[in-house]
């Protein structure tokens, strides 16, 4: 129960941060869409339907995903108010529902990928550290599928000696463990053996920035760079994309949804599958192959 007389906005994100585990910037968010609806209806908690169906009218011209985005959190808003006992009712109903289609993002192929590394490789055989480290880099992207923010701030701590896994924080602070392939384990041996001490630096990729680790801009310029350099549009490559690439083409080699889920560090299912799409033609092809009565009913 939230205490008399507190602000049922402040209880509400508070609810999030504590028993959700919402990042930061989504709290942000959240806050700016219930002050806007605040500011144009007044006390909330007290708002009707018809209040509400009128601010979705106030809202038409907004881009689908914004109106969504703020459909959504006044709906959670209304929803922790009914399960405070807060008020009886649920007025929320009332506002609309439009229709959001996520972007996918741009994919490589596994062509794509093989010259991406084969690059990446042939720079580092040098053993030159900046080469070594963007090696690393890459094959955490693509063979761990990490976000560019858990991949630069990895603690040196998160590498552990004998075990095949990362211990990664995500977003909201969720940890989870990521396999690390072999071939990337080999190459994290070779970045930390030329990163030294990495002037006493926490981070498994430091730098003299104010942070004190690779940037996500700077990972951006490298790896565009690296595209450049091994012919690849530089223009279709990002760490996100690695990372789609990382999951979509585990999924066409048969993995699980749901453990592609835990890999990603997915909370919404949903999210998954939108980041993991497949081919009409491969779905055709594994229906053909695996159902009964493709093989004539018997």
């Amino acid at each position: 129960m939230t205490a008399q007389g507190e602000d049922p906005v402040e209880a509400f994100l508070a609810m999030m941060a504590a028993e959700r585990g919402s990042a930061a910037n989504t709290l942000a968010a959240y806050r700016r869409d219930l002050e806007s609806a605040r500011e144009a209806l007044g006390p909330l908690a007290e708002a009707q339907g018809p209040a509400l169906a009128s601010l979705g009218e106030r809202w038409s011209s907004l881009s689908p995903a914004s109106l969504a985005r703020k459909c959504s959190a006044l709906r959670q808003f209304y929803g922790f108010l009914v399960e405070e006992g807060l008020r009886a009712d649920d007025p929320s109903p009332a506002l609309p529902r439009p229709r959001t289609r996520r972007p996918l993002p741009r994919l490589l192929s596994r062509g794509d990928v093989a010259r991406f590394l084969e690059r990446a490789e042939e720079e580092a055989r040098g053993d030159s550290a900046p080469a070594v480290r963007l090696l690393a880099l890459l094959e955490l992207l693509y063979g761990s599928g990490l976000r560019a923010t858990e991949l630069v701030s990895l603690p040196v701590a998160a590498v552990p000696r004998d075990a095949p896994f990362l211990h990664v924080t995500g977003k909201g602070g969720q940890q989870r463990m990521v396999p690390v392939s072999t071939r990337a384990r080999h190459v994290l041996s070779r970045w930390l053996a030329l990163r030294g001490a990495g002037g006493a630096s926490k981070f498994l990729f430091p730098s003299s920035g104010a942070s004190g680790h690779l940037t996500r801009v700077r990972l951006f310029q490298l790896l565009r760079e690296l595209a450049l350099r091994a012919g690849l549009d530089p223009e279709r490559v990002s760490p996100h994309v690695l990372r789609h690439a990382f999951a979509t083409h585990l999924l066409e080699g048969g993995a699980d949804l749901r453990v592609l889920q835990t890999l990603l560090g997915h909370a919404d299912i949903a999210t998954t599958e939108i980041y993991t799409h497949v081919d009409s033609a491969r779905l055709v092809e594994l229906v053909n192959a695996r159902h009964p009565l493709a093989r004539g009913g018997d």
